[in-house]
């Protein structure tokens, strides 16, 4: 749960709590496994199901700029001294790049096993642009930031020292 939708386990439950305190769920048994804890089988109820369908509209109608990692770092991190920005940003294209692969087999496979459906393939090919979409951009920075990192090399005051005086020049 926690590498899937970054939820912890234990956030999950105190999430569930709060849903079946708000009456959007309700517990419908409690199932015991051999020595496993106890575990609670929950359902939707009519009231959750018209939150479910509110939050799910303005989550696909509405496009909302939530925080940005990256560019805060950027900015405020201090991550353009010294070059850090070039190496950072040169390491998180190449997981990007691997996750894109990655996502684009993944879904390749699962579509020639015919298990996914056509919203499930729009989910993935979605996951891949968004990263390619940042691939993209990483390369544009990168270039921008050499290109800005040599122009200032090239600025800098070369070290001219003079001539060294020789006997003839005496």
């Amino acid at each position: 749960m926690a590498a899937w939708g970054g939820v912890t386990i234990g956030a999950q439950y105190r999430e569930l709590r709060e849903l079946d305190a708000e009456g959007l769920i309700a517990a419908v048994r409690t199932e015991t496994e051999g020595r496993r804890p106890a575990r609670t089988i929950y359902e939707i109820t009519p009231e959750g199901r018209r939150e479910l369908a509110s939050l799910r509209e303005r989550a696909i109608a509405e496009p909302r700029q939530s925080p940005d990692a990256v560019a805060v770092a950027l900015a405020f991190g201090g991550v353009g001294e010294r070059g850090i920005a070039l190496q950072l940003l040169a390491v998180r294209r190449e997981v990007l790049q691997r996750e894109v692969e990655g996502i684009a087999a993944e879904r390749a496979r699962l579509v020639a096993e015919k298990i996914l459906g056509a919203v499930d393939v729009a989910v993935f090919r979605r996951g891949e642009l968004l990263r390619a979409a940042e691939v993209a951009w990483i390369d544009e920075t990168l270039r921008a930031l050499k290109g800005k990192q040599a122009a200032r090399r090239a600025a800098k005051p070369q070290d001219v020292r003079k001539p060294a005086r020789t006997r003839s020049s005496r």
